[in-house]
């Protein structure tokens, strides 16, 4: 039987109500979420806006009271859960949403044993757990949410602004990352397809989405940081190629100590 199944693991505490539908709409994305549950001492009143919409989506509410003061017992049990997930469930893939960075080693353990950690989390989120997971979305880029039912100042958020040229050619990141997946992937001519160029920043950058930059496909970024030559091959896909001179492909050494 294959492993296909996806579990959400909701740390309450630090993810806002009002992202669970983009949260879920992302993660279908890589298959069927077959476990949802969110973790929090549901007696707290701060928890209201997810208390009022789990059955509305089908999450279950893991109770976990806190025992000692300024001790998270959420994190833990929800630690806990995961384990006995990855050693109990035919799972392909994780979801977890917080933005608390004590999630880095168990989003590294579950990597290690094979599975893809899909992090949803704010700007706030301290790097190592963005950079331990698979692929991290920051919730502030999502665009306008539905905001929650007791939460009616959310309705005030906005979409995230689209980073201008200069902002975008100064990321420097960015422009390194760009110009290494093109490098990567560009044949004798130094033509890379787009789609290999996203391929190769995702699995080498987890927290890289355009919609971190407010740009809701990659072409758009690439077309507004104005790095890149471009054109289109016999089929209409994009190509790219740097526009630095004596640019060329690295070797296989090169790729390897950049």
């Amino acid at each position: 039987m294959e492993n296909n199944g996806i579990a959400l693991l909701i740390d309450a505490d630090n993810c806002p109500a009002s992202r669970i539908t983009d949260i879920l709409d992302e993660l279908s994305k890589y298959g069927v979420i077959n476990i949802r549950r969110a973790y929090g001492d549901w007696k707290n009143p701060a928890l209201n806006g997810w208390a009022e919409i789990l059955h509305e989506y089908a999450i279950q509410p893991m109770q976990q009271f806190a025992y000692t003061k300024r001790k998270n017992a959420t994190d833990s049990a929800l630690i806990i859960d995961a384990m006995d997930l990855l050693y109990t469930q035919r799972l392909s893939a994780f979801g977890i949403a917080s933005s608390d960075s004590d999630f880095t080693p168990l989003a590294m353990r579950l990597r290690a044993n094979g599975l893809k950690v899909f992090g949803f989390g704010e700007e706030k989120t301290p790097q190592p757990f963005v950079n331990a997971c698979t692929k991290f979305l920051f919730l502030e880029n999502f665009g306008l949410p539905a905001p929650a039912p007791s939460s009616v100042a959310q309705a005030n958020l906005t979409a995230p602004a689209k980073k201008t040229t200069n902002e975008l050619r100064s990321d420097t990141r960015l422009v390194t990352n760009l110009r290494n997946a093109v490098a990567a992937v560009s044949d004798e001519e130094g033509w890379a397809a787009l789609g290999g160029v996203g391929s190769h920043m995702n699995k080498n950058w987890s927290a890289f989405d355009p919609r971190n930059f407010g740009y809701a496909k990659l072409s758009d970024l690439v077309i507004a940081s104005e790095l890149f030559e471009l054109r289109r091959d016999n089929h209409n896909h994009m190509q790219l190629r740097s526009t630095r001179k004596n640019s060329k492909k690295p070797s296989p050494l090169e790729q390897a100590n950049p």
